[in-house]
């Protein structure tokens, strides 16, 4: 009798150009916002404008989502560069909303050492109400050769 066999691959830890997959969402798991992001975020960016309480401010929910994609079940992007960045705010978000991120990549061309991805992105409350959206261009590292 043969002991089972035991799978000692690793994972990967980039996903390269070539792993892209089009129009495969990836969707984060959801954070509340809380009073203390917000103190957090208006101390970091210094914005000291008087706000009502329970205000969140527009890029919060943004700088989150992005921290949120960590979360994924999926390594991150070798990303080379930022290219371009569209934005939409749509909704705004209070204390207390949960929000997540589902991302879609709709569009890679392949270039030399690298590749274009156009990443469609949706920030939604607990609602499912999408609050914000747009796209991310990026500049993606192609499988170093062996």
């Amino acid at each position: 009798m043969s002991s089972p066999r035991i799978d000692t691959s690793v994972a990967p830890s980039q996903v390269y150009f070539e792993d892209v997959e089009l129009n495969v969402p990836l969707e984060t798991p959801g954070m509340t916002l809380t009073a203390a992001h917000v103190a957090l975020f208006t101390g970091v960016a210094q914005d000291v404008s008087p706000r009502d309480d329970g205000f969140v401010p527009d890029l919060l929910p943004l700088c989150i989502s992005s921290g949120l994609g960590w979360r994924v079940p999926r390594p991150p992007l070798a990303v080379l560069a930022f290219m371009g960045f569209e934005w939409r705010f749509l909704l705004p978000l209070r204390v207390g909303d949960t929000i997540r991120s589902i991302s879609v990549t709709n569009t890679k061309r392949s270039l030399r050492e690298g590749g274009v991805v156009i990443e469609e992105r949706r920030i939604v409350n607990q609602r499912g109400e999408t609050t914000q959206a747009g796209k991310l261009t990026l500049l993606v590292a192609k499988r170093p050769k062996p």
